[in-house]
């Protein structure tokens, strides 16, 4: 496990009136799957809307490979190497699965603009051979993994998941946890995963925290979530 890739410190963010999240404080080190874990509607996907710079905080600080983020749009926070697969996957259903992968090398330049990496359907082997499908015809779980394809194409250095297991088939959800399994082992990056499904969650963290009213109220290692009582404190 290396160092902290990410640090946030003292996040707030606000809708209307409404203090959603309220002095968030989190790291995510190289080579671990750091779990954010609670129920609906505590801030978890607000969080990581504006870890991405896709909302705006009201203050608190976000560092990332050793630069301050706090003000970066989105894009540069993508070149920077932190890759997002939302909620709901959000994936181009009229283009195919290739032209989809592409979207994810837009911040390269060259042949490395045109050029999937080989490993990425190593990890989804049913991508490929479904290349030219249409994302919109995929099940469900074809597009979470499509989703988390297009993210690993451009080789981040964070990946940042919101609740890949949500309406998933059990036999993907596997897939999936094989693959955030292998990518966390290889060391080279780090994952933040949003998740409801506590079984997922906890076969791997490395590092939890649960939400609670937008605000961290409980957090340790993954090894000890059971002892922590972490299911009960999440379920619904």
């Amino acid at each position: 496990m290396g160092a902290n890739i990410l640090e946030v410190s003292g996040l707030n963010q606000y809708y209307g009136g409404s203090h959603i999240l309220r002095d968030v404080a989190l790291s995510a080190p190289m080579g671990a799957c750091t779990v954010i874990l609670g129920r609906n509607g505590v801030g978890k996907t607000t969080l990581l809307k504006c870890l991405m710079g896709v909302l705006p905080i009201r203050s608190g600080t976000i560092s990332f490979d050793g630069r301050d983020v706090t003000s970066a749009r989105t894009y540069g926070r993508a070149a920077a190497g932190m890759a997002y697969v939302p909620q709901g996957r959000e994936i181009f259903p009229r283009l195919t699965i290739e032209e989809n992968l592409l979207m994810g090398l837009a911040m390269a330049k060259g042949k490395a603009a045109s050029t999937i990496p080989q490993d990425v359907y190593d990890m989804f082997p049913v991508l490929k051979d479904m290349l030219h499908r249409r994302g919109g015809d995929l099940s469900g779980g074809q597009q979470q993994q499509l989703a988390i394809a297009r993210a690993l194409v451009s080789r981040p250095k964070l990946l940042i998941l919101d609740e890949p297991t949500e309406g998933i088939q059990p036999s993907i959800i596997k897939d999936i946890e094989r693959v955030i399994r292998m990518l966390t082992q290889r060391g080279d990056m780090a994952i933040l995963l949003v998740e409801q499904y506590y079984d997922f969650a906890q076969a791997l963290a490395d590092h939890y925290l649960v939400m609670s009213r937008g605000q961290v109220v409980k957090q340790g290692e993954g090894k000890d979530m059971e002892r922590d009582n972490i299911r009960d404190f999440v379920a619904l």
